[in-house]
């Protein structure tokens, strides 16, 4: 955030991380390229049908922190995609490996199934994972969430924070987006782990981390990733082990109800796994208007984990 920024009706210990850790400096990649001290920097891209935008977000990192030395890899986790996607992530740049759809048993699905692969092939000590469907898509994105973790020895995860306006009938609402952050993350972290709650946006995938820290961690397959790496990092490192960067904003595609309902269920049941809170459901109804009325609907709410990569025989990278 700006350093002028404040946070205002919060208890002073979250006052006092938000001062440590939640404003850093700007600096030029050549200069944090210089802070590295001999470790490489992965950027790991997740893609999957993303041909529209996978270029825009690899390009700018091969053309300017590369060499800048800042970056040392970009690569794609490719999703199956039938789009033309890895083409186009190669054709700019990216290295490309595809997801197994399964592997000894698990079946890797989803964005997590794609970092959980991705952690594995990529080859940095610092892996930063962004997002392949967003924009604006600049390479001070990268920068931003490096900051932190070059300049302050204790951190190992950083989170990205951003406005996340909204968009409907071509107006822009500024601060409308992230309902189910809102609505459902944010109350769930204020209620049951409020060390957390300094964090903008809990929800957003596109963070920083070391590989030692994410190789320890369980990574969930559905929507629960976000809050549930949130959740196990804190439990892992402390607090004081992570910080987030101020990226600006991100205009991300918006969802209906339905599919909104289905995400913070997902949210809802990565929390519930992670807190003494007893059992919980694992079906979500939800209810759709037709002709002769109300139709009810049932989805299955299931989260399930990868472990943690340290717990795995060593493999060697493709």
């Amino acid at each position: 955030m700006h350093p002028a920024t404040t946070v205002q009706g919060v208890a002073d210990p979250l006052t006092s991380w938000w001062q440590r850790r939640a404003v850093w400096p700007v600096l030029p990649p050549v200069d944090l390229a210089a802070r590295k001290d001999g470790r490489t920097v992965s950027v790991v891209v997740p893609a999957r049908q993303e041909a529209q935008t996978v270029a825009g977000v690899v390009r700018p990192l091969v053309q300017e922190l590369v060499p800048a030395g800042l970056v040392d890899e970009v690569l794609v986790v490719d999703g199956r995609s039938t789009d033309g996607t890895p083409e186009l992530a190669l054709a700019a740049g990216a290295r490309v490996v595809e997801v197994p759809e399964a592997l000894d048993g698990r079946r890797l699905a989803g964005k997590g199934g794609a970092l959980w692969w991705g952690q594995q092939q990529a080859q940095g000590d610092l892996l930063v994972f962004l997002d392949a469907d967003v924009a604006p898509s600049r390479s001070a994105t990268v920068a931003a969430l490096l900051t932190p973790l070059l300049l302050e020895p204790a951190v190992r995860f950083v989170k990205a924070a951003f406005d996340r306006p909204l968009t409907v009938a071509g107006v822009l609402h500024p601060g409308s987006g992230g309902r189910v952050t809102e609505m459902t993350a944010r109350p769930l972290l204020n209620a049951w782990w409020p060390e957390l709650a300094g964090f903008v946006q809990p929800l957003s995938g596109e963070l920083a981390a070391t590989r030692e820290l994410l190789a320890q961690l369980p990574f969930a397959t559905g929507y629960g990733l976000e809050l549930g790496m949130l959740v196990d990092v804190l439990r892992l490192a402390g607090l004081d082990a992570m910080a987030q960067a101020d990226i600006g904003e991100r205009r991300h595609r918006h969802h209906s109800d339905q599919v909104l309902g289905r995400m913070a269920a997902e949210v809802l049941a990565a929390a519930l796994a992670r807190h003494p809170a007893g059992p919980h459901g694992k079906e979500l109804v939800q209810f759709a208007r037709e002709e002769d009325g109300f139709v009810r609907r049932t989805s299955e709410v299931v989260v399930t984990s990868l472990p943690p990569v340290a717990s795995l025989p060593v493999r060697r990278a493709s």
